[in-house]
This record gives C-alpha cells, structure tokens and sequence, in this order.
C-alpha cells in the first residue's frame, strides 16, 4: 500500500478548519512554513515524519488518525470517526443512517460480483 498523501492532505485540512484555524495558525502552532501546510493540504508536496509528527501534535492528534487512510490496519480509526460522527445524531438520525449504510453495503457487494 502506497501512502495517500491526498487523503493526508484532506484529513489535516478538516481537522485545521474542524478547530477553526487558518492555515497560517496550524503554521504557526507546527513550526511549518504556512505556505509549505498549503502545500501539503493539497498534496502538492509530500511530508517528511518530523512535519508530520509536529502537525499532530499542534492539532492534538495521534498519527494514525492523520494517516489512517494509507494504513492496512486501520479499523479503530475507522471506527473512532463514525463513533463521532454519530454521537450527537437522534435515535431516529442513527436508523436511517442503518439503512443507508445497508443499502450502500448491498449495492458496493453486488457491483463487486459483476
């Protein structure tokens, strides 16, 4: 598995905006040059360890949950995110979401037989 260096792009830009930060804050906060997290959010350029680890730490993240996506073992990640996905959503928010994740699950299996 190659490392997805867009979904790690992706993730990092949601977890900046999920705290309300520019940018230029997460540069700050990281010790990145704020043009270099640019870069990296749009996978432009591909990040070294220490940046990545000094991007986790500002955003108070482990690793894997930045990473996750270029993991094989990934599923407690996974499962984190649902979980809070979930957690502020109605008795009736979650049993549509049941059926929509079934639904979705049927049709993914069904193309993969084709």
């Amino acid at each position: 598995m190659e490392i997805n260096y867009i979904a790690i792009g992706k993730r990092i830009r949601q977890l900046r905006i999920e705290r309300g930060w520019s940018q230029a804050m997460l540069a700050e906060k990281s010790g990145v040059e704020p043009s270099n997290i640019s870069h990296i959010e749009r996978a432009a350029t591909k990040l070294s360890l220490p940046t990545l680890v000094n991007i986790s730490n500002a955003l108070e993240v482990t690793l894997d949950e930045i990473v996750y996506e270029s993991l094989i073992k990934n599923d407690h990640i996974t499962c984190d995110i649902i979980n809070q996905l979930l957690a502020d959503c109605t008795s009736n928010e979650i049993s549509a979401i049941i059926e929509i994740v079934k639904t979705t699950k049927n049709i993914l299996r069904n193309d993969k037989n084709k």
